[in-house]
């Protein structure tokens, strides 16, 4: 059974715990929710394009209050 999770807080700290996961395939770990005070513009362009790590391996978009981060859509 998965554990759904909420990052609070998505400043470098919180978009590598996300990437991290994202990137491992972990099936037993679910992020549904990310709270931030930036807007999410912000937020979905420095997940994807992170100066030391590069590129996501996913497509982050973004509509309204919500991420989408490949396939999976955060509440955000």
């Amino acid at each position: 059974m998965a554990v759904n999770v909420a990052i609070s807080g998505f400043g470098r700290i919180g978009r590598l715990v996300l990437r991290s996961i994202i990137e491992s395939k972990r099936k037993d770990i679910n992020v549904v929710a990310i709270n931030d005070l930036a807007p999410i513009e912000t937020n979905a362009f420095l997940l994807a394009n992170d100066t030391v790590h590069g590129p996501l391996n996913e497509k982050v978009s973004f509509k309204r209050n919500k991420m989408i981060v490949g396939r999976k859509i955060l509440q955000y």
